[in-house]
């Protein structure tokens, strides 16, 4: 049985200059799953936040968010709508 797909808002903060290029390869990885995805530059304060659409299976925004919490200096917090069955 295929799990359903759900739609995700992943909200990502970068806080070392030295990570965006694996955020980056890790973006792409799974771009197959990205809907859209919103970048800003907050130089003031040395960060990068970054907003992702995702549609996709709760275990793929998963391994998605869990890649991107592994890398030094930045955080991600996910939310995915109920599906379906709720």
């Amino acid at each position: 049985l295929m799990e359903e797909t759900r739609i995700g808002v992943a909200a990502v903060i970068v806080e070392d200059p030295d990570s965006v290029r694996e955020v980056n390869d890790i973006l792409h990885e799974h771009s197959g799953i990205i809907i859209g995805r919103m970048g800003i530059p907050y130089r003031e304060r040395g960060v990068s936040v970054i907003s992702l659409v995702l549609d996709a299976t709760p275990d793929e925004i998963s391994a998605l968010t869990g890649k991107l919490g592994k890398i030094k200096a930045v955080s991600v917090k996910a939310v995915m709508s109920k599906g379906r069955n709720s």
